[in-house]
């Protein structure tokens, strides 16, 4: 009875560890390539950190030196807002109407869904290339489509005052990931809300904005943050489409950070700015969160309400 009692108990205890065994690679993963250089980036934001020297441990002189003595480090947060505030409003519009799109029953509707994805998975390499062509000021297909209606196309990549709407533009193209967030949270929206509303009466717009919209507010939250950071790290596209220019219009934070640590060798310094913006990022994240309880529906918070009316009644 003893031996069975232990066996048991040992029995309990390796069903208590298997999750953790099998989600150990990423927990390992996580330690080593995120934490891990998360840590050693915030140790190196205290040093002058050349590439060929010694490092030297200069407390918080990085610091200092990006509030008080880097003119650039203001410009390019205002650029990156800037850019913010343009994509993330575009981005979560296009999203969202392409998953209404989607949603639609009519013949070829997958290969569309295909189609509207396929930019999330193209690499930002390639994207670039593309609208590096596409937004060519002699030779670019759009200033070509232009030109045939009699217009004469905008300098795109080397005005300053139309560089960064064209990179708002190129990153809003791939928005196929929030489509999709949208598509499987309108899929979820039970039919009969939309049926006893026509039967009331109202229209397409009127559902819209009755129902589809109260109803995928928290899918809307969840892309207006994810949005909102990778509006603040943007890179790939201003560094293969511009590289800051023209006349640093373009110069956004993050490129601002990887020049300092790759191009100026100043791991240190880079390492500070990287952390300021992680705060920033911080901060509008936690300013979208305090928000959201004005705006964002939840379906089982209108349950209880219900309920608690339907009791007092």
């Amino acid at each position: 009875m003893e031996h069975a009692v232990k066996r048991l108990k040992r029995i309990r205890r390796l069903e208590k560890w298997t999750p953790f065994l099998f989600i150990s690679p990423w927990i390992v993963g996580v330690l080593l390539f995120t934490i891990g250089p998360l840590c050693v980036s915030l140790v190196m934001s205290f040093y002058d950190w050349p590439v060929t020297s010694e490092p030297k441990f200069i407390w918080f002189d990085n610091y200092i030196k990006m509030f008080s003595d880097d003119p650039q480090f203001y410009k390019s947060i205002a650029i990156t807002l800037k850019f913010a505030l343009f994509y993330v409003p575009l981005s979560l519009i296009t999203s969202l109407i392409l998953a209404m799109l989607i949603t639609q029953s009519v013949k070829g509707v997958k290969i569309f869904r295909t189609i509207f994805y396929l930019p999330a998975v193209v690499s930002g390499v390639a994207v670039s290339i593309i609208w590096g062509w596409i937004f060519n000021s002699k030779y670019g297909i759009l200033n070509y489509a232009l030109s045939l209606v009699g217009i004469e196309g905008p300098k795109w990549l080397i005005d300053p005052n139309s560089a960064i709407i064209t990179i708002v533009i190129a990153s809003a193209w791939g928005v196929g990931t929030m489509m999709l967030i949208f598509y499987t949270n309108i899929k979820s929206i039970p039919p009969d809300l939309y049926e006893s509303a026509a039967i009331d009466g109202a229209g397409p717009l009127r559902q819209f904005i009755s129902i589809t919209l109260p109803l995928i507010t928290p899918t809307l939250f969840f892309n207006l943050i994810t949005s909102t950071i990778s509006a603040m790290q943007q890179l790939t596209l201003v560094l293969l489409l511009t590289s800051g220019g023209p006349l640093k219009s373009t110069y956004f934070y993050g490129l601002f950070v990887y020049n300092n640590a790759f191009k100026h060798h100043k791991l240190g310094y880079a390492s500070a700015n990287a952390w300021f913006m992680f705060i920033i990022i911080l901060l509008l994240t936690a300013l979208i969160f305090k928000s959201s309880s004005a705006w964002v529906f939840y379906e089982n918070e209108v349950k209880s309400e219900r309920k608690k009316g339907g009791k007092k009644k």
